[in-house]
């Protein structure tokens, strides 16, 4: 790895060539990844990448007329200084606000790269150009700000926000609240049933802990071969699998963990007091994600949890 005082102008030039081609590209998966949700943001990188485009060609014809059509290879990785970029652009789906950020971070690293070679170059049609393009990185380190201004009107702006909650809601919320509700509701029988049963609280936890689990990799599964996500918009079927399973595992735990007091009667009402907190937990979801108002959310996630609960009470007491 190079020290970047040890840059020749030829090497200069040809990391510069070569970084410019990074953003251009980068900016290209940037509007690919977001043209389908976001066709206007998509729009804005396009322009970008078109901007960068021009750089790395008036680059490439100053290098040819000082040092010929062989461009040595040099990247940002082989020269110290150059921050580390997460590969945002490998991500689906691309978070908006994540990527618009990694742009401005883009323009402010490759301005400063321009400022300082500029500052160290001896021959003056090189210091000219990389003056010239520390100016225009200047002005681009808000790009993307400004062109929310040009090319994305308010009404486009809150059009793209609501999109981004709708694959929010399709891809995280849903398959998390489906978990937690069968979690939260279907190991409600087993669990309490073991414990009235037995009046053991170990007893109890180990049935919760098993019913949790398997509950866990049970909808898991189903939530990831439901579908592939390419027709719904509903995202990585595996990573809704986790998502849907890890949830309904956790909202089983919930009420499990109280078991693991001695005192059975104090496990037994901590428990209760753990289901009702789980059930209020999910109609506030499904108030909030659902638009599902507060009543009709209430009484939907409480009376399947009263059934099932009477259910394990029930058998439990037999």
């Amino acid at each position: 790895m190079k020290k970047f005082e040890e840059l020749t102008e030829r090497e200069v030039l040809a990391l510069a060539i070569g970084l410019e081609e990074e953003d251009e590209r980068v900016y290209a998966d940037f509007a690919e990844g977001l043209r389908q949700d976001f066709p206007a943001t998509a729009s804005m990188f396009e322009g970008m990448r078109e901007e960068e485009s021009g750089h790395r060609r008036r680059l490439l014809e100053l290098y040819r007329r000082k040092f010929g059509e062989h461009i040595p290879l040099i990247r940002r990785q082989d020269v110290r200084g150059f921050v580390e970029r997460p590969a945002l652009w490998l991500v689906r789906p691309l978070r908006i606000d994540a990527v618009r950020k990694e742009a401005s971070a883009m323009e402010v690293e490759t301005r400063r790269f321009y400022e300082k070679v500029a500052a160290r170059t001896q021959d003056a049609s090189i210091r000219q150009l990389l003056d010239d393009l520390a100016t225009e990185e200047r002005d681009h380190e808000n790009r993307a700000q400004e062109l929310d201004k040009q090319k994305l009107p308010d009404s486009v702006k809150a059009d793209e926000e609501a999109a981004q909650r709708r694959l929010f809601v399709l891809q995280i919320v849903q398959p998390g609240l489906a978990g937690l509700m069968d979690g939260s509701v279907s190991t409600l029988a087993p669990v309490f049933a073991a414990a009235l049963a037995t009046q053991k609280s170990w007893d109890a936890f180990l049935v919760g802990l098993a019913a949790s689990a398997g509950a866990g990799i049970s909808m898991g599964f189903a939530e990831a071969l439901s579908d592939d996500g390419s027709l719904t918009g509903r995202g990585h079927p595996w990573v809704r699998g986790f998502i849907c399973g890890a949830m309904t595992a956790i909202g089983g735990i919930g009420h499990t963990l109280p078991f693991l007091i001695k005192d059975f009667r104090l496990a037994l009402w901590a428990a209760a007091a753990v289901v009702v907190a789980e059930l209020g937990v999910i109609t506030w979801i499904r108030r909030r994600y659902m638009d599902t108002p507060w009543v009709t959310a209430a009484l939907q996630v409480g009376l399947g949890g009263v059934l099932v609960f009477i259910t394990g009470v029930l058998i439990g007491s037999s």
